[in-house]
């Protein structure tokens, strides 16, 4: 009887890659923790550096360490976000004064820790699902536990929230769909598409994403009763730190 072949052993650089990642997923090198550095590795392993750059690499590129100009290579652990998509939208949620971010985070901290809102002219898909050629236009970073975790770019039409809470940085409290309910024009209805791409370069700066995480675009369009579209939201998340979890009914 022909035995099967024996596959072969994987290179250095991935046994030594495997290892450290066991080590991080077992808790043993936490969040924050210093990996060893190319010198060490190569004193262990008896390798050459572009072998150790190598076993870093494979870590950098998972999103499970990420690199220090001038320091070395750390641990990234984080515990991941876990994005309700219909309870955080629930009336319940925001019609009580409390934010969307507070069914997201469950207590942990988190900060809007750049914002800029501006009246400008409509991107043509914009205007066309609004139906408004000038827009208000709020821009903000999410953090989490002190890590970027999300960019938010929410588009009104103009007439609706000019001289309103809308734009300005503290919308009070239930955020900006409680305040479209005082404007009569409560949201009802959401739909969102979602979809995974590689960062732009100005997104893995703001969001100091590690080489190779992608991120997901989730675009949300809010309506009244009636279906009358009244924001237009793209939001931008490094994949590494969400779950997004969906009910459906048959």
């Amino acid at each position: 009887m022909q035995q099967s072949p024996v596959p072969p052993e994987p290179p250095i650089y991935r046994r030594i890659a495997d290892g450290l990642r066991e080590a991080i997923l077992s808790g043993e090198l936490r969040d924050g923790d210093r990996l060893p550095g190319e010198n060490a590795l190569m004193a262990e392993y008896g390798i050459a550096r572009a072998t150790a750059r190598q076993a870093l690499s494979v870590l950098i590129n998972e999103g499970l360490a990420v690199p220090r100009r001038g320091s070395g290579v750390y641990v990234r652990q984080f515990r991941p976000i876990r994005r309700h998509g219909s309870r955080r939208l629930s009336r319940q949620q925001w019609g009580r004064g409390q934010a969307i971010w507070d069914s997201d985070t469950t207590g942990r901290p988190y900060t809007v820790d750049e914002i800029t809102i501006d009246r400008e002219a409509a991107e043509e898909a914009v205007a066309r699902v609004l139906n408004s050629v000038e827009v208000w236009v709020r821009r903000r970073r999410y953090s989490v536990d002190g890590r970027p975790v999300q960019l938010a770019v929410s588009h009104f039409p103009a007439a609706l929230v000019e001289d309103t809470p809308i734009i300005g940085e503290d919308t009070g409290p239930g955020g900006v769909y409680a305040r479209l309910g005082d404007l009569g024009h409560t949201p009802a209805h959401f739909t969102e598409e979602v979809r995974a791409r590689m960062p732009h370069p100005h997104e893995t700066v703001q969001l100091d994403l590690p080489a190779g995480t992608p991120v997901m675009v989730i675009c949300r369009i809010a309506y009244t009763e009636d279906w009358v579209p009244v924001e237009v939201n793209e939001m931008i998340l490094d994949a590494a730190a969400y779950v997004l979890h969906y009910d459906f009914d048959s």
